[in-house]
């Protein structure tokens, strides 16, 4: 006798969602779960220290700067791109400001100034990539050589100090015991985590990142998509680099260089944190948490500089591989 099976048992069976293995779920979970980890070892080593207030609030002072220039960051890489101009860009506007300043231009109309030099080299990456074709790597390699000579240019390639009092409070002054810098950066992350995630600008991005091709056939200007998101970078930046000058209370032509390589590292990081594997602004705050944990913590125990910056090349191998990998999940 002959028995056949029920083809609705079958049906059902092969609409059942599989289970992610345990190597998914850790992939998913591992950015956040390194975060906590460091938290944890680093009060572990000086549970009188690292918590505490006053330590806490230097963490966020530390990355209230790097979290805005990763925030750009997120932006060029949500559409696919990249941007190694960011930091250099951020110092040319700080030093303009500082220079205009220093010159007798009102403090308001430089910071205005250093902002529209940030629009201007963000609309060229823009221009460069998105209507004349260019690798992202080539064109913002370019500028950024290109726009490190003009930074050393304004400067003249001195530091420029004793900037404006009201100028310099922006970056040093205070509310609640907390830096101005930190509701800063949580006013700018907030304002990309909106754009990208609940409006028509963000949904394109998004589509021009996931697929340029299809996106173009759905009737989104990729090129105008691109352009305006490396426009939007350079403003970002070019704000985090005029708070930086406002923080030190000086300018100079490489002012935050090193931001461009851990801004890159806190978006990659950031990626992994999404099943989709996309640059995403919550992802990359995440990045930047660890960032800022590590070189505390590493700080507090009295880890050699150079140490740091060896530990800095190995989370940016670990961010990429993690990227990769979520992206082979995907």
């Amino acid at each position: 006798m002959t028995t056949t099976s029920n083809p609705g048992l079958e049906d059902t069976s092969t609409l059942r969602v599989p289970r992610r293995s345990v190597g998914q779920s850790l992939l998913s979970s591992g950015t956040v779960l390194a975060l906590v980890v460091l938290i944890i070892f680093f009060f572990a080593m000086r549970p009188d220290v690292f918590l505490s207030f006053t330590n806490v609030r230097n963490i966020l002072y530390q990355v209230a700067i790097l979290a805005i220039i990763a925030g750009a960051q997120t932006l060029v890489m949500v559409v696919g791109d990249f941007d190694l101009s960011v930091a250099a860009t951020s110092a040319l506007a700080g030093a303009t400001s500082a220079a205009l300043m220093l010159g007798g231009t009102p403090t308001g109309v430089a910071i205005l100034a250093g902002l529209a030099v940030g629009l201007l080299v963000g609309l060229v990456n823009g221009l460069l990539i998105a209507y004349l074709n260019l690798s992202a790597f080539v064109a913002t390699l370019a500028t950024l050589t290109s726009v490190t000579g003009l930074a050393y240019l304004v400067t003249q390639g001195t530091t420029l100090f004793n900037l404006p009092a009201d100028f310099n409070n922006l970056g040093q002054g205070r509310i609640l015991q907390i830096p101005l810098p930190v509701f800063f950066a949580i006013g700018v992350l907030v304002v990309l985590w909106f754009v990208l995630k609940y409006t028509t600008l963000g949904r394109r991005w998004y589509a021009t990142g996931g697929n340029v091709e299809v996106s173009r056939l759905s009737g989104v200007n990729v090129r105008r998509a691109r352009l305006l998101a490396f426009t939007v970078a350079g403003v970002v930046s070019a704000f985090g680099g005029i708070l930086l000058a406002a923080r030190l209370g000086s300018a100079s032509a490489v002012q935050g260089s090193d931001n461009l390589l851990f801004s890159v590292a806190a978006v990659f990081l950031g990626m992994t944190v999404v099943r989709s594997g996309a640059a995403n602004i919550v992802g990359t705050v995440v990045g930047v948490a660890i960032i800022g944990v590590m070189s505390n913590g590493l700080n507090i125990l009295g880890v050699n500089s150079y140490v740091q910056q060896v530990v800095t090349g190995l989370i940016i191998i670990a961010a990429v591989t993690l990227s990769s990998l979520k992206t082979r999940e995907r």
